[in-house]
């Protein structure tokens, strides 16, 4: 809000709601698509601020995941006797249920499950002993993430290392194999969100050394995780454990990372650099509308309504929908199916030309030989 009234003391300026919407001679509007004066945005803003917390809702939606959450970890366990194939199918909805809880972790975060600041990180701490997540650290990280989403000059530790043509067109030989190799499926999707939640949360080495509180929650955070982890191992042996946690993890987290990643890393996102920045077209054109089957999107808090999120991060997520349904602009962005969003994974490089996310593939004839190792 404090970025769009810097903004009304300058010209007045054109906001679209279209994922392909953008104003200014470097952009074309499609037919049909509401255009947004920034009167027209700064209200849309004002509406989101009636679908606040609710205390009954919060509470329940807390209480039915945690349950449900308990209940089929301890049918993984019970299930271990009768053969592992049963426990692993018990851990895709018990990784579901972890994932809805870091959406609650998420939303005491941004401070809009709870009225109460303090319910907000009491609830947000204890969840993050579950999600392996330090909620300080990751509260404040996110918090950047916000602030800076589809600037190129600002991006963070917090977004997924997304580099333009022209700075990959810059690197070596090496460093684009890194980068190649980071980007790929199988290390973004399978072997860099366990190493996220599992070891880089332990010890954020980015966070500087001067922030000592947050780094006091990270340690207590540690602390709290591995006594629940020895605690448990006592009490049921750490091979069954890790039998029925170690899955828990790696679905969840791989999960967690791939919904990150849709809600930002499409073709026809919004990045911007320096003054041409502005928040609503990063929320509206940057944010997607990732349509879920409706299971999976009660599952994940509805958190693929994410351009709605980025409007307003005050509205928790039991609300989205709610928006979505009663404020007619919110319809216009267009939305990303299941099906659609597959095709995403391939998408590694910003061309600022085209304005368009693109693979390594369509960069080819973009990009010249790289320059020698090192």
């Amino acid at each position: 809000m404090g970025m769009l009234r810097l903004r009304r003391e300058r010209a007045p300026r054109q906001f679209s709601t279209g994922a392909d919407i953008a104003t200014g001679p470097k952009h074309s509007v499609t037919p049909g698509v509401m255009a947004l004066s920034e009167h027209d945005a700064g209200n849309l803003i004002g509406q989101l601020k009636a679908f606040g917390a609710t205390r009954w809702r919060s509470i329940t939606q807390l209480l039915v995941t945690a349950v449900a959450f308990v209940a089929l970890w301890l049918g993984m366990w019970l299930s271990l006797d009768h053969g592992y194939w049963i426990t692993l199918l018990l851990a895709l909805p018990a990784a579901g249920f972890l994932v809805r809880l870091f959406i609650i972790q998420h939303d005491c975060g941004h401070g809009s499950y709870f009225r109460s600041r303090r319910a907000n990180d009491i609830v947000g701490r204890v969840l993050g002993v579950i999600t392996l997540t330090p909620y300080d650290y990751w509260k404040r990280a996110h918090a950047t993430h916000h602030a800076m989403s589809g600037n190129l000059d600002g991006r963070s530790v917090s977004d997924i290392d997304t580099l333009t043509v022209k700075e990959y067109r810059a690197l070596t030989r090496w460093r684009r194999l890194v980068y190649r190799l980071f980007r790929h499926p199988l290390v973004l999707f399978g072997l860099g969100p366990g190493y996220l939640f599992v070891i880089t949360h332990r010890l954020p080495l980015e966070l500087p050394l001067l922030r000592t509180g947050l780094w006091r929650g990270v340690m207590a955070t540690n602390v709290a995780i591995t006594g629940l982890l020895v605690a448990l191992a006592v009490l049921i042996g750490p091979i069954a454990l890790t039998m029925i946690h170690l899955p828990l993890v790696l679905l969840g987290s791989a999960t967690g990372v791939w919904m990150f990643f849709v809600q930002h890393q499409f073709e026809d996102t919004y990045w911007e650099r320096g003054e041409n920045w502005d928040f609503v077209q990063a929320a509206l054109r940057g944010s997607s509308y990732y349509r879920l089957p409706g299971v999976l999107q009660w599952m994940t808090g509805h958190i693929g309504l994410h351009h709605v999120h980025h409007l307003s991060s005050k509205v928790p997520n039991y609300r989205l929908q709610e928006c979505v349904d009663r404020i007619p602009e919110l319809k216009c962005v267009q939305p990303i199916t299941m099906l659609g969003s597959l095709g995403c994974a391939r998408l590694a490089l910003w061309d600022e030309d085209s304005r368009k996310l693109i693979s390594f593939r369509d960069a080819v004839g973009l990009i010249p030989k790289p320059a020698p190792l090192g």
